[in-house]
């Protein structure tokens, strides 16, 4: 074009058109670029600070991990601690008794006993009225007495108020 070959006027007219478009269209890629490559300049700060909370949180969980096992292992030597204490205690009574106990335990959420004090029932919370006291407190020591409302075994205490 510049050197002169092209002698039409319209073709150099075209070309010099085409030049200009292909310029404008330049111009755009460019600007588009530009825009594409700050969109991912900012992914990828975001990327890097989503990296950093992740690896804070794993570091996190890794010690929630852990005291967590550790606290289940002592759990487990609370249980097995208790477990024996239990069955030193249950050694000397009648196996009825003991069967009875476990049946409510089960039964109940893990109280099949509860402690008698100032008339009132440890494992229902309800107040024990005259009538079943003045029975209660004619029952030889050694008669299982039971809750008439939640059926758990009552144990007999110095606070019973019999």
């Amino acid at each position: 074009m510049d050197q002169g070959l092209i002698t039409n006027p319209k073709d150099l007219e075209r070309m010099q058109h085409e030049l200009v478009s292909l310029e404008r269209r330049i111009n755009t890629l460019e600007d588009e670029e530009l825009e594409i490559m700050q969109r991912l300049e900012d992914a990828q700060n975001e990327l890097d600070r989503l990296t950093g909370e992740l690896a804070a949180t794993d570091d996190k969980l890794a010690q929630l991990i852990t005291t967590r096992d550790e606290k289940a292992v002592e759990l487990k030597a609370n249980v097995d601690t208790v477990t024996a204490e239990r069955a030193a205690a249950a050694e000397g009574l009648p196996a009825d008794l003991v069967t009875l106990y476990d049946k409510l335990r089960g039964q109940k959420g893990g109280v099949g006993a509860a402690a008698l004090r100032a008339r009132q029932c440890g494992g229902c919370r309800l107040t024990l009225d005259n009538a079943e006291l003045g029975i209660i407190k004619k029952a030889p020591s050694d008669e299982v007495i039971r809750c008439e409302e939640c059926q758990r075994i009552l144990v007999r205490t110095d606070e019973s108020g019999l």
